[in-house]
């Protein structure tokens, strides 16, 4: 049951709890001509790590990959499903849980309770999990990363699968937003 239980909450957890407070990374390889990318396909089910949490969700998985065609094709590249493509597209997530302390009414805020002390105050520890989104473009020429993409977050639980997909489409189309670099 435990099992389920996590899926189910994976599942409905992605993604990331609206564009704003989402912190987005890039990087690439300079060497590259971005301008010679014209074609795309998505990678392998036997090109994915296993481990991966989209991998392990493909429904979620689905919907990242519809995400992004969506901005790619907005930026006039075609997927294609056989031939050789100019690059490979591989989305990882990850999700961690992480703690935040919170202290109130300490002395130096103006508030004293003479039973803590001077220090005064209460502390408060809540826990939270943090997603990240990983959008790699690898040169299928070379078999190398070309570019990279991340955007992490803290992580929603949708009900609605119409309302994740619009969350999914908005920290997609931030972090593709500097592809191409120029």
């Amino acid at each position: 049951m435990k099992n389920v239980f996590s899926t189910m909450f994976a599942l409905s957890l992605l993604f990331l709890a609206g564009c704003a407070s989402v912190t987005v990374k890039h990087d690439f390889d300079p060497e590259y001509d971005f301008g010679t990318f014209k074609t795309y396909r998505w990678a392998s089910a036997a090109e994915l790590n296993p481990d991966d949490e989209l991998a392990k969700n493909p429904l979620v998985y689905r919907r990242v990959q519809a995400a992004v065609d969506k901005v790619l094709a907005a930026k006039g590249l075609k997927k294609i499903e056989s031939g050789d493509p100019d690059f490979v597209v591989v989305a990882h997530a990850g999700v961690k849980e992480r703690m935040q302390v919170h202290r109130t009414g300490s002395y130096y805020h103006g508030w004293y309770d003479p039973f803590w002390g001077p220090y005064g105050g209460r502390t408060h520890v809540s826990y939270y999990e943090e997603g990240t989104l990983v959008i790699d473009l690898i040169s299928w020429e070379k078999k190398e990363l070309a570019w990279r993409g991340m955007g992490t977050g803290v992580l929603r639980d949708y009900k609605d699968g119409q309302k994740m997909q619009q969350a999914l489409d908005e920290v997609v189309a931030k972090i593709l937003e500097s592809f191409p670099p120029q």
